[in-house]
């Protein structure tokens, strides 16, 4: 049986006059999946967000939110919770102030959840936003956004500007919103290494395509490691769709798909880490099958 998506889109698109931000874009995430969105500067990452949070029209194709199609003024945004690249607060306001804020604006607002989560954060309720630290400021954001009890989660580069410890602190609270709350998230990030033990969908957009998409354990297992003479690489690397390739020292590094022709004696094979694989994805723009790609639904739960 297949996996009921938290977000579907078909063909979707942006154009702004004569350049296209995002084209062709098709794929379906499941329920409950914490997925992580790669891509590098202008790979459209927030122009995608912006679109599934209902902040930019789309010029072409639909969007779907749990099965309904989503319309700008539509009950499905209702069930979307989204953290900006800028983390909006008013410095002026005191923390409680903007729980008071998000009250108001939304009608689910759980502001026990909101209290909670800053106690454990040691966030006090009386201090003012502009005396915040830059973690402590994406943890208020962050909890304005959970508290409004969403479905689905969107968090546009929430570790960017945050030390190593606050990073590592958002994202361990983001495993547990998730595991707490069985909502699906999706956030953009940069820092590829943080990915695998927070995530276990992947969405790599590249020039505005998407290059692939799926779980993370299938992308993992449906790729390989291949380590050669380099003398010998040009034969591997016409029988097989090659993704990355390295040489140092008379030896060949390549990264390939499973399912091609068989290795050629004497090279070895290995499991592949997650972060050279999308590097070697970033790195050739015109690798991927978006079409195989989407359709995996196995992995982690």
């Amino acid at each position: 049986m297949a996996e009921q998506s938290a977000l579907a889109v078909r063909d979707l698109g942006k154009r702004y006059r004569k350049v296209w931000a995002l084209r062709d874009c098709t794929l379906s995430i499941p329920v409950g999946r914490t997925v992580a969105l790669v891509g590098p500067n202008g790979a459209g990452k927030s122009t995608f967000m912006n679109m599934v949070v209902g902040l930019s029209k789309p010029t072409t194709g639909d969007i779907e939110i749990f099965g309904s199609r989503m319309r700008q003024d539509g009950p499905s945004l209702a069930r979307v919770g989204f953290l900006a690249q800028d983390k909006p607060l008013y410095e002026s306001f005191k923390v409680s102030e903007m729980l008071t804020f998000g009250r108001k604006l939304n009608p689910s607002w759980d502001q026990a959840l909101a209290e909670d989560r800053l106690a454990k954060l040691n966030i006090p309720l009386d201090r003012k936003v502009k005396a915040l630290s830059g973690g402590q400021r994406t943890q208020v954001a962050l909890t304005l956004a959970v508290a409004k009890r969403p479905d689905l989660l969107v968090l546009d580069e929430p570790l960017a500007d945050l030390d190593p410890l606050a990073r590592e602190e958002l994202l361990q609270n983001l495993g547990e919103v998730s595991a707490d709350s069985g909502i699906t998230v999706i956030f953009s990030s940069h820092i590829v290494e943080d990915l695998a033990d927070t995530c276990d969908w992947l969405v790599v957009l590249n020039r505005g395509r998407v290059q692939l998409s799926g779980a993370i354990d299938d992308v993992l297992a449906s790729h390989r490691l291949l380590t050669g003479p380099d003398d010998h690489a040009g034969q591997v690397i016409a029988d097989t769709d090659v993704i990355a390739d390295r040489r140092r020292n008379g030896e060949a590094k390549l990264i390939v798909r499973t399912g091609a022709s068989a290795v050629p004696e004497g090279w070895r094979v290995d499991p592949v880490a997650l972060e050279p694989l999308v590097l070697g994805y970033l790195r050739r723009p015109e690798s991927g099958r978006p079409a195989e790609q989407t359709t995996m639904s196995g992995g982690r739960a």
